[in-house]
């Protein structure tokens, strides 16, 4: 009988079967006579694979005991201790290696060092500035205190220079900064505590700073300087384009866009549809706690023959989305100012300023060195809403109240844009609350301009201990000048500034309150000790420091001081034309303690 294919293979596919119980099949199956002559090759075969095993294993352990651990590559290893036989634990990588991969929080219970390596310490930018370079930190970064690290100046062909830090500052929001003294010229710099690389710092004064991004319009606002537009004015948007990408130096992977809009440092241009799908990307991803080692930029390009582009550390940043459909803001009144060094000063303001109706604070610090976070964290937030944000570009002011304006849009009804020493006072029988209820409902008015009074020394020579409201009491007899609280909604696109006012939108307008309704108290030129500090330098853009031989005559100036910090010996009684006590009298009666007959700053 002839068999087919398929039954031949099943047949043997059986055979197998019924072999396996007797000893498996193909190599176990067979003749008695095959399976003797194999049983006689696998005899013969044993020693001769037993003695090739043999021979490997002595050729590995030759490797690994020439080589040691340094051909491993860092796998401790026991070794025999020379005096006591005992084995003792070692490895084979560098001491820095392994303070690279030690843990930060271990780092910091051992109190660091100035040689501490924390792997979470990476640099993004670096910024120089006359007097000092700006490292700006990846977020997350973890930081000891300035004295336990050392700022490192890398020159070509040279040896190392070390200095300490001056400044490092961290705050819950991520932001990290560390200032180093000012690198001599030519250098790189990196950090003792950081494995990043030395960074050639980028100048100050020819840089795009930071951009935040509009979703209202789907535009993005720029800041930057170096483009040197006149103040108060419109330039001409068409010379100029925005650049997006993560390395710029790359024309053919960036993507550009128009600008519809540019004044002074700001520049408002339109956002990439890819952008704004990036941007959502990424903020979905650093929720999730994903960060980007090659983070997107924007910069500002000139066009025509001379085509260039600005250098950038600006990585667009989302504003709040925002509620076409919401009806009321979470704030009626909200204040925005920009200081350095003024955390003395600091509780008394906000003190005052909660009590007759400010919801919020923005406070932009320039750099301060003093007690700021001490103060601030005195401070009940549950009752005080306050943010901190760090801004450290010089003369910058202007570019500073338009960022948190866009900033404080989405919460706050008004805001006000006054500095530390100006304190908002009601001499008649309105209040705050009085005022920005009867305009709120008119929305064709955009900004209260009020009169500011400026007060002088008032006869002291020493800080007053119970704060400046009660302490200064004499004044000039005109105001100077005036301030303004905004409505954010109703600002011009281009966020144009000066002297703390802003322009408008087409149609919206303006209305001066009177000095019987609302003004400013403006302790302006305080005791010595207090207004010497003005000489260090002014964070306006467009006015001089004081220190200037230019524009001496102007009213930004103390009126006869000059440009030297030497106090005149007729200080005390300068400035002081009228006695005014009604602010003083108001804070008596609403701030005293009846046991105790102080006061709560």
């Amino acid at each position: 009988m002839v068999m087919s294919a398929k039954e031949r293979k099943l047949s043997r596919l059986g055979s197998c079967k019924g072999a396996a119980v007797a000893g498996g099949c193909g190599g176990g199956g067979g003749s008695p006579a095959a399976r003797g002559h194999r049983s006689a090759a696998a005899s013969a075969a044993g020693p001769q694979r037993r003695l090739f095993a043999a021979l490997f294993a002595f050729l590995c352990a030759g490797v690994v005991v020439i080589g040691g651990v340094h051909v491993i590559g860092g796998v401790d290893v026991l070794v025999p201790d020379a005096a006591s036989f005992r084995p003792v634990l070692r490895t084979a990588w560098p001491s820095g290696t392994l303070n690279a991969i030690s843990s930060d929080a271990g780092a910091q219970q051992a109190g660091g060092g100035a040689d501490t390596v924390l792997p979470s310490v990476q640099i993004r930018h670096a910024v120089g500035f006359p007097d000092r370079v700006l490292l700006i930190l990846k977020d997350g970064s973890s930081l000891p205190a300035p004295e336990r690290f050392e700022c490192l100046y890398s020159p070509a062909n040279s040896s190392e220079l070390r200095h300490r830090a001056v400044l490092a500052v961290s705050l819950p929001d991520g932001s990290r900064l560390v200032h180093c003294p000012a690198e001599p010229s030519g250098m790189d710099i990196s950090l003792s505590l950081s494995l990043s690389p030395p960074v050639a710092p980028l100048q100050w004064d020819r840089l795009v700073y930071t951009a935040l991004v509009d979703t209202r319009d789907n535009s993005t606002v720029v800041f930057a300087k170096g483009m040197n537009l006149r103040p108060g004015r419109l330039g001409v948007a068409s010379r100029y384009q925005c650049v997006f990408g993560r390395d710029l130096s790359k024309p053919k992977h960036v993507l550009t866009s128009p600008v519809i809009s540019a004044a002074q440092e700001i520049f408002r241009c339109v956002t990439p549809v890819r952008i704004r799908r990036y941007l959502r990307m990424s903020t979905d991803a650093n929720s999730n706690g994903d960060t980007d080692d090659k983070p997107m930029l924007v910069s500002i390009r000139t066009k025509g023959q001379r085509d260039s582009t600005l250098p950038s550390i600006a990585e667009p940043e989302p504003l709040p989305r925002y509620n076409r459909h919401r009806r009321q803001k979470a704030h009626s009144m909200c204040v925005c100012t920009m200081l350095r060094n003024q955390a003395r000063f600091l509780r008394e303001w906000i003190i005052y300023h909660s009590h007759i109706g400010v919801e919020r604070w923005f406070i932009y610090d320039n750099n301060s060195d003093d007690d700021i976070e001490q103060v601030l964290n005195t401070m009940d937030p549950s009752r005080y809403n306050i943010t901190r944000h760090l801004w450290p570009w010089m003369k910058s002011q202007e570019a500073g109240f338009a960022h948190c304006a866009l900033r404080a849009r989405e919460s706050c009804e008004w805001v006000g844009f006054i500095d530390i020493d100006e304190f908002l006072h009601f001499p008649g029988n309105q209040t705050l609350a009085d005022i920005l209820q009867n305009y709120s409902n008119r929305p064709r008015i955009g900004e209260l301009r009020t009169a500011c009074h400026s007060f002088g020394p008032s006869g002291r020579t020493k800080i007053p201990k119970k704060g400046v409201t009660t302490g200064y009491t004499c004044r000039l007899a005109a105001p100077e000048r005036h301030k303004s609280i905004v409505r954010p909604d109703a600002l011009n696109p281009s966020l144009i500034n000066v002297v703390h006012h802003f322009h408008l939108k087409e149609g919206v307008r303006y209305v001066n309150i009177g000095q019987g309704v609302m003004l400013i108290n403006h302790y302006k030129y305080q005791v010595w000790e207090v207004f010497k500090d003005k000489f260090s330098g002014r964070v306006a853009t467009y006015v001089a420091d004081w220190q200037d031989e230019e524009n001496v005559g102007s009213r930004d100036r103390a009126p006869g001081l000059g440009t030297k910090p030497v106090e005149p010996e007729d200080w005390p009684r300068r400035f002081c034309e009228v006695y005014d006590t009604g602010l003083k009298d108001f804070v008596h009666k609403a701030f005293t303690d009846p046991d105790t007959g102080s006061l709560p700053w």
